[in-house]
C-alpha cells in the first residue's frame, strides 16, 4: 500500500493545477456543509438558552413569533404598545408571583436599549436558571443610570462612570439623539451568550425622562427640559412594549394566558415561551431542510468534479498506466491505485473545509453577534461533524470507483499505441 501511495501522491502532484482546484473545491462543498449544520444546531442552543423560567410573554396583540423575537431576541420592532394601566392590572393577578416590564424602541451606536426596573435583575433567568451578575458597579438606582451586556462595554470600551448618550430608534447609525441627557454607565453585567450581552439596560424612568420634551418621534419645537428638572417630574410610564410574566404555580398558566388573551381593555396577547419558539422552529424548518439539501448538492458538486477530473487525465495516462502493467503491477494494483487517488482528494479537501470552517467563523462571529444577536460557539467537531465528513470520504471512495473500472480496461497495447 505503501508504494503505492507513494505512485498515486508522484501522479497527483505532477497535475497540480487540477488537483488543488479539485480539492479547492471538495473544501468549499464541506464547509458549506459542515457550517450550515454548526450554524443550525447552535442558533437553536443559543435561542434555547435566552430565556428561562419565564411562564408568559405578553405584548400587543400580533403573532407569537413576533413577540417572541422583539421581546426575548431583540430582533424586529413591536406593532403597538401596551397601556401601563393594563400591565398594572395583570400583573396585580392573583396568581402572577413576578413581572418584569420591557420597553424597547431607543439604541445606542447599535445596541438595543431596553427600559426595565430592577425586577429584570431579580427574576430574570437565562441557560437552565442562571441569575444575571454585574461583574463592576451595581444595578441603576438613579433615573439616567445605565447597566451594559458584556459585549457593548467591550466593543465599546466603557468602563463604570462613563457617559452615553442614547439615539432614537432603532439602527447602527443614530439621526436623532438624546443629547441633552446623557446616562452613566453604573453597572457592567457578566457575559451571558444571549442578546443580554447586546443591550444597554436602562430604568423605565429613564426612557421616559429622555422623551418628556418629543412627541410623535422628534423633539418639541421650542420645549427643552433639563435632566435636574427632569428628576423632579412624574416619570411613570404610560406604554411599555412588553412584559414577562412568572406566576405562582405552572399549573395556572393557561388559565392566565386565555384571561390575558380575552383582555377586554386592549387586544393583548400572551404566549408560552416554549410553544412559541416550537412554532419559530418549524417555520424555519423548510429553510433549513432547504439549505442542506443544497450543501449536499454541492458537495456531490465537488464530488463529481473531482471524478471528471481523474477521468479526463487517464488519457493522457495510459502509458503510466501501461508501464505499470509492463513491470508486474495487477488489476487490482491499478484499480486500488485511483481509487487511493479519489480518497486522497477527498480527505485532503475535508480536512481543508473543516480549516475553513473555523476559520470562517472566527471572523463572521462578531458580525453575526452584532447583527442577529445569535451567539455560535466555537466548539470541537460534533458527533454529526465527523459523521459527515465520514460520509464525504466514503463517498470519494466510491466515486473513485468509476475512474477505476476505466482504467482497468485499458489493455497494454492500447497504453503503448500512440494515437493520431
Amino acid at each position: 500500500m505503501i508504494p503505492l501511495l507513494r505512485i498515486a501522491l508522484r501522479s497527483l502532484a505532477s497535475r497540480r493545477v487540477t488537483v488543488l482546484l479539485t480539492v479547492f473545491a471538495i473544501a468549499v462543498s464541506v464547509t458549506l456543509l459542515l457550517g450550515v449544520e454548526r450554524i443550525r444546531t447552535e442558533a437553536r442552543a443559543s435561542f434555547s438558552n435566552t430565556v428561562s423560567g419565564t411562564d408568559l410573554i405578553v405584548g400587543a396583540r400580533s403573532g407569537s413569533v413576533p413577540l417572541l423575537l422583539y421581546s426575548v431576541f431583540r430582533i424586529g420592532s413591536a406593532t403597538s404598545n401596551i397601556s401601563w394601566r393594563s400591565y398594572q392590572e395583570i400583573a396585580s393577578d392573583p396568581d402572577v408571583a413576578w413581572t418584569i416590564p420591557l420597553s424597547l424602541g431607543d439604541s445606542h451606536r447599535g445596541f438595543r436599549v431596553l427600559g426595565t426596573n430592577t425586577d429584570y435583575f431579580r427574576h430574570f433567568r437565562y441557560a437552565r436558571a442562571r441569575k444575571l451578575e454585574i461583574v463592576s458597579g451595581k444595578p441603576f438606582d438613579d433615573v439616567f443610570d445605565a447597566v451594559l451586556g458584556a459585549n457593548v462595554a467591550e466593543k465599546l470600551g466603557y468602563n463604570v462612570g462613563d457617559s452615553i448618550v442614547i439615539d432614537h430608534g432603532v439602527g447602527s447609525i443614530g439621526f436623532a439623539s438624546h443629547t441633552d441627557k446623557p446616562f452613566r454607565v453604573s453597572g457592567i453585567l457578566v457575559k451571558t451568550g444571549t442578546p443580554v450581552d447586546q443591550t444597554v439596560h436602562v430604568s423605565l424612568a429613564g426612557i421616559e425622562a429622555i422623551h418628556i420634551d418629543w412627541r410623535s418621534g422628534a423633539p418639541v419645537p421650542g420645549l427643552r427640559v433639563d435632566a435636574d428638572r427632569v428628576r423632579q417630574m412624574n416619570l411613570q410610564p404610560r406604554a411599555i412594549t412588553a412584559f414577562l410574566v412568572g406566576l405562582k404555580s405552572r399549573f395556572a398558566t393557561f388559565g392566565m394566558q386565555r384571561r390575558v388573551n380575552e383582555f377586554s381593555k386592549e387586544p393583548l396577547l400572551a404566549i408560552l415561551p416554549g410553544v412559541a419558539l416550537h412554532e419559530l422552529w418549524s417555520l424555519m424548518g423548510t429553510a433549513e431542510n432547504a439549505l442542506s439539501a443544497i450543501s449536499l448538492f454541492v458537495v456531490a458538486a465537488g464530488l463529481i468534479g473531482m471524478v471528471t477530473m481523474l477521468m479526463a487525465s487517464l488519457n493522457e495516462r495510459r502509458r503510466e498506466m501501461a508501464i505499470l502493467r509492463s513491470v508486474g503491477a495487477r488489476a487490482y494494483h491499478i484499480f486500488s491505485l485511483l481509487v487511493l487517488e479519489a480518497g486522497f482528494l477527498s480527505a485532503i479537501g475535508a480536512i481543508l473545509g473543516v480549516v475553513f470552517l473555523y476559520v470562517g467563523l472566527f471572523f463572521a462571529l462578531p458580525v453575526i453577534e452584532a447583527q442577529y444577536g445569535l451567539f455560535i460557539a466555537i466548539n470541537t467537531l460534533s458527533g454529526n461533524d465527523l459523521l459527515y465528513l465520514g460520509a464525504v470520504f466514503a463517498a470519494g471512495l466510491l466515486a473513485g470507483v468509476i475512474p477505476a473500472f476505466a482504467a482497468l480496461r485499458m489493455s497494454l497495447a492500447d497504453g503503448m499505441i500512440v494515437r493520431t
